[in-house]
């Protein structure tokens, strides 16, 4: 793989600003730490999965900064990201074209003809079930993301996503060395345990983490971001509009900037939990999913997933935070916007703080009803761009 210099200075503020005139150091990257990535990358076949969030952003910077571009960049899109992440994707793709990188290869999986739906979310709606994750399995990612960006690469030669290989697959046939996937992963508490229990290799590729070998945490990648390319170019959480992973805070701001995407999400999860497939019991739980939903304060304690939240239902959310009319429609006023863009920053201090001191978690069932001293929809706000996490 060839390398890249960094290039002249007093490029336009839309670049990367803070890279020098090749040979002089940079302020975002330390000689050690150029140096660290250098040995390690300098020479290989590098491909990046590029998930369009903070820390994947942050890794291709790290990569510029230290004179290192990659043979092919890879993005899987599952059709359900915010239409924020989508935007970023343009831009960023903009930057690549600017540094001579690689686009971005957006890749996908394709089903068979007559299966009746072409995404994750169809996928979920027509088996009337949540995605594995609200279960505590990853094979939703395995199966749209993993595996359509490694036959990005690898090719297909049969079924629904035949293609050829990618000519960095066939460089690494041609010389005998295997492409390195580099994943950002920070040094956060729970990016460290996640990439402490995945294997480095696996029959096709070799994995490393770059963030990681810098020592940076999240904050920092926002930090060196907004100093390489401007704060515009920090993205939103990459994430499925239903994701099960999602805080509390970004339901509020899914609310605030996107209800129709949330109202999607809890028609998905009333088809799961009232479906032939649901596992909901209603003798264990003594009612019905819908009459909890309805009525009750909270869901009775369970292992049993009860909804995206796992250990809570979006649409119960919903109901208690006045999110939603008598029909779970999301409320659109203008004021019902500010107050929940408000819920949503609070909530997100509030996670920042314990994060801060290292306190755990609250429970959420403790956290979905709003607290008595939040106004319920002041009549005007300002409404504040989304924060990032």
């Amino acid at each position: 793989m060839s390398t890249d210099p960094a290039v002249a200075s007093h490029q336009t503020s839309n670049d990367m600003t803070a890279v020098h005139q090749a040979g002089e150091p940079s302020t975002l990257l330390s000689c050690r730490q150029r140096h660290r990535l250098r040995a390690a990358l300098a020479g290989k076949l590098l491909a990046v999965c590029y998930g369009a969030g903070v820390d994947s952003t942050a890794l291709l910077v790290a990569l510029k900064l230290a004179g290192l571009r990659p043979d092919v960049i890879t993005f899987a899109d599952v059709m359900a990201e915010k239409p924020e992440t989508m935007a970023h994707l343009d831009r960023i793709d903009a930057l690549l074209a600017r540094w001579g990188w690689p686009p971005i290869t957006i890749c996908w999986k394709s089903t068979l003809p007559g299966t009746g739906y072409d995404d994750l979310y169809g996928n979920c709606i027509a088996n009337e079930t949540l995605p594995s994750l609200a279960f505590g399995m990853k094979s939703c990612s395995i199966k749209w993301k993993q595996k359509p960006q490694d036959q990005a690469i690898k090719g297909a030669k049969s079924g629904p996503n035949a293609s050829p290989p990618h000519p960095v697959w066939i460089e690494a046939q041609r010389r005998g060395e295997r492409i390195i996937k580099l994943i950002g992963y920070d040094c956060s508490p729970a990016d460290l345990r996640r990439s402490r229990n995945l294997p480095t290799a696996d029959a096709d590729f070799d994995y490393l983490y770059p963030l990681q070998m810098l020592g940076w945490t999240r904050p920092d990648c926002v930090d060196v971001i907004t100093a390489a390319l401007g704060a515009e170019y920090v993205p939103i959480k990459s994430a499925c509009f239903f994701c099960p992973a999602s805080k509390l805070w970004e339901l509020f701001w899914l609310a605030a900037h996107h209800p129709n995407l949330l109202e999607r999400a809890l028609v998905l999860e009333r088809n799961a939990l009232t479906g032939r497939h649901s596992r909901f019991n209603d003798v264990e739980f003594g009612a019905s999913w819908e009459e909890l939903v309805r009525n009750a304060d909270r869901f009775p304690s369970s292992n049993t997933t009860v909804g995206l939240g796992r250990s809570f239902a979006w649409n119960h959310w919903a109901r208690l935070n006045d999110v939603v009319d008598g029909e779970f429609r999301v409320r659109r006023g203008e004021g019902d916007r500010a107050h929940f863009t408000a819920r949503a920053t609070e909530l997100l201090q509030f996670e920042k703080a314990n994060r801060a001191t290292g306190a755990r978690p609250a429970n959420r069932q403790n956290l979905i009803r709003q607290p008595e001293h939040v106004p319920r929809r002041p009549l005007a706000g300002h409404i504040v761009e989304g924060a990032t996490k």
